[in-house]
């Protein structure tokens, strides 16, 4: 099975608890927090509030995206809301290595994610020290977007660079994901869908997660 974490930015925030309640009895995963300071991207989300109120009621993982400038000042403040996978920006990091350490060093697992012009060669050196890359295949700060095409090949050139290094690197994917464009990313090396309107969007919002985990 695919490992699919349903996005929370789709749902609806006035009944969020029902969304994570959705997401518990589904086959998901992970449930996917985005993040953003409305700097790096030109939007605000939740914050660690928030995050904390729907770690005391998920029962799945927590795989928190921080969509923010300089995203190491919140290490402590995303472990203690209940993050369970911390993913960072390559784009907003200065310094990428000493955050991912830092993370682990909480107690996380730790992801590094990519924009949609942010080649996945420039990983070579940290692939060895993430969990997860995080590759967005639409521009990040919005969701509903359509899907970029390039980020199959994107896929595949990071699935080879994982093999090539012997990394454990779990690649995942965020923006566009549905039942049309997922079966080329599975088939290029994706191990997890982030999916937000596919599923909140959905007459049967568990019955969209699970068809996409029934695709691997």
């Amino acid at each position: 099975m695919t490992q699919v974490s349903p996005s929370l930015l789709a749902s609806d925030f006035t009944r969020l608890g029902e969304a994570v309640g959705t997401i518990n009895r589904s086959h998901a995963s992970m449930i996917h927090v985005d993040v953003m300071d409305g700097m790096f991207v030109p939007n605000i989300s939740i914050g660690f509030p928030v995050i904390s109120a729907i770690s005391r009621v998920a029962e799945k993982p927590l795989d928190v995206h921080m969509m923010v400038t300089d995203p190491g000042r919140y290490i402590n403040e995303v472990r203690d809301s209940g993050g369970w996978l911390m993913c960072v920006h390559y784009e907003a990091c200065t310094h990428l290595h000493r955050d991912i350490s830092a993370i682990h060093d909480a107690g996380m697992k730790a992801g590094v994610a990519l924009n949609p012009a942010t080649p996945v060669e420039l990983l070579e050196d940290i692939i060895d020290d993430v969990d997860l890359v995080l590759l967005m295949s639409v521009n990040p700060g919005f969701g509903g977007q359509k899907f970029i095409p390039n980020t199959i090949s994107k896929v595949k050139r990071l699935r080879q660079m994982i093999a090539r290094r012997n990394s454990g690197a779990m690649i995942e994917i965020d923006g566009g994901v549905d039942l049309t464009t997922a079966p080329a990313l599975i088939a290029a090396g994706a191990d997890v869908l982030v999916a937000g309107s596919f599923v909140f969007k959905a007459p049967d919002p568990i019955g969209a997660i699970n068809a996409l985990s029934e695709l691997g």
